[in-house]
């Protein structure tokens, strides 16, 4: 019982830390700060993830690092995946000893993190307060909701998911995240992107619990006391953020 107290002090404090965190970000309203805020996240997505994909290899840190450089001058960041896959894959074919698995935490979380900043820099902060709302909404709501309908289970990779829970979270997720969206798109639109950034979030977490499952860790790391790693609290706005910008786009 103490243990359990314990842990839920820790992740109380830590949930309240991230909030103050997320507010300042957002009133002081700061592409650098949001560059370098998810740059660190990044970084320390990247070395979960190798542990998920069993990578052994640094150099993922090095083409990291020079993207996200590059990110802070050029206008559309989810541009220069391509270039360095580009990159990699020529160093692949010309030395024969760059490990394939470099292109995993290069599409996961990499990619997720470029799309994050571009839809900062495209539409501002509050595409990430209502991708924010989308997603909290889809995961509270389907958690409620499959405790108190839950019957059919959504997939074996996370028995815990129900469809009932799911479809509750999105329906959730649709109706409150339509308020938030921001005000260049209708109310038609909004509703649109927010149901189905919300179902995409979902396989977000499904995707990390995969990987999880795969890795036999109960936790992608432990960046976050009594939350685990950054991957375990962004792993549906990795998902989201990229459906978020391509809708938004065909929408604008």
């Amino acid at each position: 019982m103490a243990n359990i107290i314990k842990d839920s002090s820790t992740r109380i404090k830590t949930a309240i830390v991230l909030l103050i965190a997320v507010v300042l970000l957002g009133l002081i309203d700061s592409f650098f700060l949001f560059w370098a805020a998810f740059g660190v996240m990044l970084m320390v997505a990247i070395s979960e993830s190798k542990v998920l994909y069993d990578l052994k290899s640094d150099t993922i840190y090095v083409y990291a690092a020079i993207i996200w450089l590059a990110a802070f001058y050029y206008p559309m960041p989810e541009d220069l995946i391509f270039i360095a896959a580009i990159g990699m894959a020529s160093q692949l074919a010309y030395k024969k000893t760059l490990s394939k698995k470099l292109f995993l935490p290069l599409l996961y979380p990499t990619a997720s993190f470029l799309f994050l900043l571009s839809l900062y820099s495209e539409y501002g902060v509050m595409s990430l307060l209502w991708l924010l709302v989308i997603v909290a909404c889809a995961d509270t709501g389907a958690y409620f909701v499959g405790k108190s309908f839950g019957k059919t289970k959504f997939s074996e990779t996370s028995p815990n998911k129900t469809l009932e829970g799911v479809i509750g979270g999105v329906v959730i997720a649709s109706v409150f995240g339509s308020f938030f969206a921001i005000s260049s798109v209708s109310i038609v639109w909004g509703i649109i992107i927010s149901s189905i950034v919300a179902f995409a979030s979902v396989f977000g977490d499904l995707f990390e619990s995969y990987l999880k499952r795969e890795a036999g860790v109960k936790d992608s790391g432990s960046f976050l006391p009594g939350h685990g790693g950054i991957l375990d609290r962004t792993d549906g706005y990795l998902f989201g953020a990229i459906v978020m910008l391509v809708l938004l786009r065909i929408a604008m």
